[in-house]
């Protein structure tokens, strides 16, 4: 048995500092390199012992802190990404993330998702309050970081406090009990927050004491790895290399992986078995992603560890996915074992519920796992861009209930031959959190939409009064001017007296010898009124309500938030009028 490097997850919002705190540490310069200079791939790296040694230097004596274990793996991404390819069966790979917060930003919506996610996956972390140096009127010195903020003036110190204790307080609202690290009295309960530069510095010999003190101490056993076992990783990436092809970024988290071993991989479909045609090893301190790494050729490589490997018949790989290393003789079992942790994510069922896409199998966990937690049902879950096939699957649930036929994407796009799609909704978003929410909003708005549509054919309250001196014909029908005291007035409602018993409908409605449909409150109009005679059964100065049948009178109780006050205290009087008859009536 030997102690594995602890695997690192940079995680936090954008532009927050993820990748430029790695670079300091090893000297590299990959946030230059990215598009816009914001992470577009997952990346990792080996941080050596000694550069960990070379950067703390005297703190290690003033601390004394002994290293034992041989040095740190760093994975970096976009956002949150790289965590969630991080998966292994029933948990995440990570064994610490350090969450980076921008010290002027603060807590974004990526970061709380970022936050969330490792509460799912309960997966120990610390804050780098990062971008000190950006604070109006910082002063950096080269000395350790406690010795730096004592040196501050009175007001940089108050501002510094003020600003972290705005983040403990967040953090506290999030159900975490934080602490800067030098307050922490007990790592295990609390969460350790260090100021850092990644421009200056600052701090990052202090995260780095962090990192490795809480890996020492309470993961030892964690880190604990057979040396001679077989490998288990998971793919970080699939690219394609100038000069070997296709290849796979891989992070191997236990036992050893040799050059001509057999590997089974997961895909979308059946595993395949395939072998290790070469290894390629970063050089330390140098990450995996970044163009100008150079790569060596190993024979053998053990975790944990971030490797490129060259193998024949990847093309169906995918990130997220597991692997495995095996003998000839154990392929076919670990090849159903495979197949069964790929399905337990990949999951599918006949009952009602939103299509979900992700790119990667780990982020689709995330996000099966968010959405169960707000109680949205999932039809089927899947990995890729939205196809035809999503389409199909999401619009058989419009018949049905219509607020599921959706198609929820996460960092995915829709295939090129996607021209046109009737009753799906489709929404594509790289923030998990956001991606729910635009759905939430979206059913919120359907419910609004297919209520109103329902409260269309119901009859609603409406009040009028016959006017005085506007008779224009008795009866065949009675066509009279009426004034609308309260709700609207629409053709072919049916009309009651105040004792409940229905007489007539508005059978038509004519304003200045115009055909129209409806007449609003404050407005008056002619109405031809059947089967009724003036000076009979209506007579001038009379109030008529529209005789509401009982079955819609309980609908729009229902639905009550849609109709106005008036229309509410019409609803009120005419329950009155027919509970004279029936005291049960529309109960």
């Amino acid at each position: 048995m030997k102690l594995r490097q602890p695997i690192i997850t940079f995680m936090g919002h954008i532009d927050h500092g993820k990748t430029s705190l790695q670079d300091f540490i090893r000297q590299t310069s990959t946030a230059q390199q990215e598009a816009g200079k914001i992470t577009q791939h997952i990346g990792c790296s080996n941080i050596t012992l000694e550069a960990i040694k070379k950067i703390c230097g005297k703190l290690l004596d003033a601390l004394k802190l002994s290293i034992t274990i041989p040095g740190l793996l760093f994975i970096d991404s976009p956002g949150h990404a790289a965590f969630t390819s991080l998966r292994k069966r029933g948990g995440n790979l990570a064994d610490i993330a350090i969450l980076v917060i921008d010290i002027n930003e603060g807590v974004m919506l990526q970061t709380l998702e970022c936050i969330d996610i490792l509460k799912q996956y309960k997966t120990p972390f610390i804050v780098a309050l990062n971008k000190i140096d950006l604070l109006p009127g910082w002063q950096s010195k080269n000395a350790f970081l406690m010795q730096n903020i004592a040196s501050q003036s009175e007001n940089m110190q108050k501002l510094l406090d003020t600003r972290l204790y705005e983040l403990v307080g967040k953090l506290s609202e999030l159900g975490f009990n934080a602490e800067r690290f030098d307050r922490v009295e007990d790592y295990t309960r609390q969460i350790a927050i260090i100021p850092t530069s990644a421009t200056t510095g600052e701090g990052i010999p202090e995260l780095l004491m962090v990192l490795t003190g809480l890996a020492q101490r309470y993961m030892e056993q964690n880190l604990n790895i057979n040396l001679e076992g077989p490998a288990k990783g998971t793919i970080l990436e699939v690219k394609e290399d100038k000069g070997i092809g296709k290849t796979i970024d891989v992070i191997i988290y236990d036992g050893s992986l040799k050059k001509n071993d057999t590997i089974i991989i997961g895909t979308l479909t059946e595993p395949i078995a395939t072998k290790v045609k070469a290894l390629l090893e970063p050089l330390p301190l140098k990450d995996i992603r970044d163009k100008k790494t150079k790569f060596i050729h190993v024979s053998k490589v053990s975790a944990a560890t971030g490797i490129k490997i060259s193998a024949p018949d990847i093309d169906d790989v995918v990130a997220g996915m597991p692997l495995r290393s095996c003998t000839q003789d154990e392929a076919d079992k670990i090849r159903q074992e495979i197949k069964k942790e790929v399905e337990e994510v990949m999951i599918e069922t006949d009952a009602q519920g939103v299509v979900i896409k992700a790119d990667s199998l780990g982020s689709l966990e995330a996000l099966i796992k968010l959405l169960k937690e707000k109680n949205i049902s999932i039809k089927k879950a899947s990995i890729g861009n939205v196809s035809k096939k999503d389409i199909s699957d999401a619009s058989t649930s419009y018949e049905k209930d219509p607020l599921n036929s959706a198609i929820l994407g996460f960092n995915v796009s829709l295939m090129p031959d996607i021209i046109a799609y009737q009753n799906v909704h489709i929404l594509t978003n790289n923030i998990i959190y956001k991606l729910i929410e635009d759905f939430e909003k979206w059913q919120q708005e359907e419910k609004k939409k297919l209520e109103s549509k329902e409260l269309e054919f119901l009859v609603k309250p409406c009040k009028i009064q016959i006017m005085k001196g506007y008779i224009f014909r008795q009866n065949n029908p009675a066509v009279v001017g009426v004034d609308v005291l309260e709700g609207k007035l629409k053709v072919n409602v049916p009309l009651m007296k105040n004792d409940g018993n229905r007489i007539t409908e508005a059978k038509s409605i004519q304003d200045n010898q115009e055909s129209i449909n409806e007449v609003e409150k404050g407005k008056q109009a002619a109405v031809s009124l059947p089967r009724v005679t003036v000076g009979r059964q209506i007579n001038e100065g009379d109030v008529l309500y529209s005789a509401i049948p009982e079955e819609h009178f309980k609908k729009l109780r229902e639905h009550k938030k849609y109709l106005s006050e008036g229309e509410k205290s019409i609803m009120k009087e005419i329950a009155e009028i027919m509970r004279e008859k029936n005291p049960l009536w529309g109960i």
